[in-house]
């Protein structure tokens, strides 16, 4: 009987994956069941620090904000800023008012002085 060679099929796949853990030590980049489970820890951690950045940001957002408007008033503070925001209908988002409060604070004071009247 004449020796059959395996197909490259499989050799194929592993090297695929073992280019994506190339960068991660010891046994999880060499070997193939072991890279196989680091894959999908790496995908799925990156799956939800994604969404978990979103969060981040708006909380980073949020306290930059409050710290503005607490360093002009004691007596006003970031829920009523936000509320008053909706109140007279300006819809202007977090990022946008951090960035205001940070680059110019005389124009965020100016902002929160209008809404407040």
């Amino acid at each position: 009987m004449t020796r059959i060679r395996r197909g490259y099929i499989a050799r194929r796949r592993r090297t695929k994956i073992r280019l994506f853990a190339s960068s991660f030590r010891g046994a999880h980049s060499r070997l193939t069941r072991t890279i196989t489970q680091q894959k999908i820890r790496a995908l799925i951690s990156a799956h939800r620090d994604r969404n978990r950045k979103k969060g981040d940001f708006r909380r980073l957002w949020i306290t930059r904000i409050n710290a503005v408007i607490r360093g002009n008033r004691v007596s006003y503070i970031y829920s009523r800023l936000i509320h008053n925001l909706y109140k007279v209908r300006l819809l202007l988002n977090r990022k946008i008012l951090a960035q205001i409060a940070i680059s110019n604070r005389n124009c965020f004071y100016m902002i929160s002085n209008e809404i407040i009247k």
